[in-house]
């Protein structure tokens, strides 16, 4: 479900923020590989597909105590800046996540 907002453009410390065309979550399934998934509420399906593979393809093989993660999930989310996505993510998974 889009934001219920009727503005284009919202300012923000100086900068000029776009409102995303979409959202979009990345929920780590834990520490046995694929240790991804990317899911969308709302947006273009041809963009999400698209930046889904661009996701997958930088995180597939990272957990996220791995320390190339940190420099993958940086570029995730100038990606999603760039697509004008709202991004989400969610590192808990197991018992934790359940209750």
């Amino acid at each position: 479900m889009p934001p219920d907002t009727d503005e284009d453009v919202v300012e923000e410390d100086g900068e000029e923020l776009v409102e995303p065309i979409g959202h979009v979550r990345v929920v780590y399934l834990g520490p046995v590989a694929p240790h991804w998934e990317v899911q969308s509420d709302y947006g273009p399906a041809d963009v999400i597909e698209q930046f889904r593979e661009r996701v997958l393809a930088r995180l597939v093989l990272l957990p996220p105590h791995d320390p190339q993660f940190r420099r993958n999930s940086e570029r995730v989310v100038r990606d999603a800046e760039r697509e004008q996505l709202a991004l989400e993510w969610v590192l808990d998974y197991g018992e934790d996540a359940e209750a």
